[in-house]
């Protein structure tokens, strides 16, 4: 009994022909090793804690990884070859998987294609987040130039990228990464940059081709698609009843709007703006506000601005529409307003500008010079 009982709990090492007690035996892929032996010789995946052999490790000797958790979780930078998590690769037009610095140099290369689409990084913490495509022209399509505003942007991480945009006539396009307002409003260097812009010579308000469009994703507009959906009825609808107001805000002209960002016509209802806008529109996405994008919906009828507090204000805007519309009933959006609008408007760069276009409650200010 007892011979039998040893032979059953003892092993041999499958390296250096040790014999150890079952207890003391380190497993691989079914096969026993020492403990010396498992130490030399054998890891464990960082990401599924599976033991495997240093000669089976797709990661790194300081983050081994075993091959399926290698094929189904990560990568490599395909400019520097760093071991990356699919989650933390950034994608350029050419599918080809680049980490952040690699990402950041690659920006150095100047002015991305128009189709130019990276997988989005969210920046600052919150529910709701806003990318921005700011148009600047007059100055030109400059890699150097674009390098440099990149630069001050981007300086210790990858948020803006610049890319062609066929409607400018000597410019390019700025376009952020999703950022919560506050991180707008306190992380990003948007100040720095606008007026590094404008040393370089470049025009927005000034210049007739250039817009300001934000971006808001649909998820912090309801958790399902059906509130997403009722939001947005009210965002269509607030537009459509405030329309003038928010003409005068855009500083763009009639004319402007009907080419870049046109009214879908108004309506009675919120629900029946929804229904109007579904049934198909003739422009595709050059409306007031774009709902072709799958992830957000686009705000498209400010004219750009190379001024600091104008561009603030207009981010500032767009959240405070986002967040009636959550808020209020489709009766009391109805109901809502203009005067009742711009008194729980509370920012103060949002407060100026309101008062320089003579749309807020109080006695308007000197309006500063648009560039």
């Amino acid at each position: 009994m007892s011979e039998q009982t040893t032979a059953s709990t003892i092993h041999v090492c499958s390296v250096c022909g040790t014999v150890v007690e079952n207890d003391q035996a380190v497993y691989v892929y079914g096969a026993a090793y020492c403990p010396d032996c498992a130490a030399r010789y054998t890891t464990v995946c960082a990401h599924c804690g599976v033991r495997i052999c240093y000669s089976d490790n797709a990661g790194t000797d300081s983050f081994p990884l075993c091959q399926d958790c290698y094929d189904d979780y990560y990568t490599n930078c395909d400019r520097c070859g760093v071991l990356l998590h699919r989650d933390e690769a950034y994608y350029g037009s050419d599918d080809d998987a680049y980490c952040s610095s690699c990402c950041h140099r690659r920006y150095r290369g100047g002015i991305e294609d128009y189709y130019y689409k990276p997988e989005p990084i969210f920046y600052g913490s919150g529910d709701r987040y806003f990318g921005v495509e700011l148009e600047v022209d007059e100055a030109g399509e400059d890699s150097g130039n674009a390098n440099e505003i990149a630069d001050i942007a981007n300086r210790n991480e990858v948020r803006v990228y610049c890319k062609h945009d066929g409607s400018l006539d000597d410019g390019f396009e700025i376009v952020s990464h999703p950022m919560t307002l506050d991180y707008h409003e306190h992380e990003m260097p948007w100040a720095d940059m606008l007026e590094r812009l404008r040393g370089m010579g470049y025009l927005s308000h000034l210049a007739s081709t250039c817009g300001l469009h934000v971006h808001v994703n649909r998820t912090s507009l309801g958790d399902t698609t059906e509130e997403q959906d009722t939001t947005i009825a009210r965002v269509l609808f607030f537009f459509e009843k405030f329309w003038n107001e928010l003409l005068k805000f855009s500083r763009r002209t009639s004319r402007q709007l009907d080419k870049w960002a046109a009214r879908y016509g108004y309506k009675d209802h919120p629900k029946e703006m929804l229904e109007h806008v579904k049934k198909g529109t003739s422009l595709g996405r050059y409306y007031c506000v774009n709902l072709q994008n799958e992830s957000t919906i686009e705000f498209r009828i400010f004219r750009g601005t190379l001024r600091y507090n104008t561009f603030i204000a207009t981010i500032q805007l767009v959240n405070r529409i986002c967040d009636i519309a959550v808020m209020l009933t489709d009766e009391e959006m109805r109901s809502l307003a203009w005067t009742t609008f711009v008194e729980h408007c509370t920012e103060p760069e949002l407060v100026r500008y309101l008062k320089e276009r003579r749309l807020y409650v109080n006695d308007p200010v000197e309006a500063m010079e648009e560039a």
